[in-house]
């Protein structure tokens, strides 16, 4: 696979072929009144995806090739299905990435969790690419401590498609210290994915944060390199909340408004 953007100091291209499914999900109303039998079915697909080589947080994805830590990560198990609650201040209710083996891997698993039940409680907009560069986890993230996840979509513009290769060099090496300053804040990324073959985005990366105070002054130091001057974002800021506690929520009656879950 190409490159978009060239290898900087803090990005390095991934080799194979895993892949990004990226979730975007609002609870249906009303909500099944079965979800208690639909929960057994989709714990069985997210264990059978797991044994197929499926990470299925963004803890997992973080950690790559490592085996899970029982001493550092929350419930001795990053790959316990893991989501994001964002919908105290977004339009939709979970965000959350998966990764997959391969591409082919991903449309097949999304449309077994589908068939399992997901369909039936959330509306969701999948979005699926393969990995594009590795993740970068500095010694100031803390793994269980920083329960907040970061998701950026973002596409190239017009300017970026004018400008020369010296123009495009010199933007990624001043956003390189930027995400430089972003990991020895705290911020673990987990790399870039490319998202152009099938949607309106180019890229997604996700982050996981300290809090939502971290990502406002990331934010502004991005700014301030002009890191926006070449793109159009969409981005999600949510809090760390196992699958299980969300089906749990979602069975109670009198279950919070929908999207209230877990607000900070």
């Amino acid at each position: 696979m190409s490159l978009l953007s060239e290898e900087t100091d803090v990005f390095a291209a991934a080799p194979g072929q895993r892949c990004a499914v990226l979730f975007l999900a609002r609870w249906r109303t009303p909500r099944p009144g079965d979800l208690a039998r639909i929960a057994p079915a989709l714990y069985g697909e997210f264990d059978a995806l797991r044994a197929a080589g499926w990470r299925l947080s963004l803890d997992r994805v973080l950690a790559g090739e490592e085996p899970p830590d029982p001493d550092q990560v929350p419930d001795a198990d990053t790959d316990a299905p893991t989501v994001y609650a964002t919908g105290f201040s977004h339009d939709v209710d979970l965000v959350g990435l998966f990764e997959a083996p391969t591409p082919t891997a991903a449309l097949a698993g999304t449309l077994r969790l589908e068939q399992a039940g997901w369909e039936r409680l959330f509306r969701t907009e999948w979005l699926i690419g393969p990995r594009e560069f590795l993740p970068v986890v500095g010694p100031a993230s803390r793994r269980a401590e920083d329960d907040w996840g970061f998701f950026a979509l973002w596409k190239w513009n017009s300017a970026w498609q004018a400008a020369s290769a010296e123009e495009r060099r010199a933007y990624d090496l001043e956003c390189d210290a930027a995400f430089s300053a972003d990991v020895r804040d705290g911020a673990a990324i987990a790399g870039r994915y490319r998202l152009d073959g099938a949607s309106q985005w180019d890229h997604i990366g996700a982050w996981r944060v300290p809090g939502p105070s971290m990502v406002d002054a990331a934010m502004h130091e991005h700014g301030r390199v002009a890191d926006f001057k070449f793109t159009t974002s969409r981005h999600y800021l949510g809090r760390r909340t196992p699958f299980e506690d969300v089906l749990r929520a979602g069975e109670r009656q009198d279950s919070p408004k929908e999207g209230t879950a877990h607000t900070p």
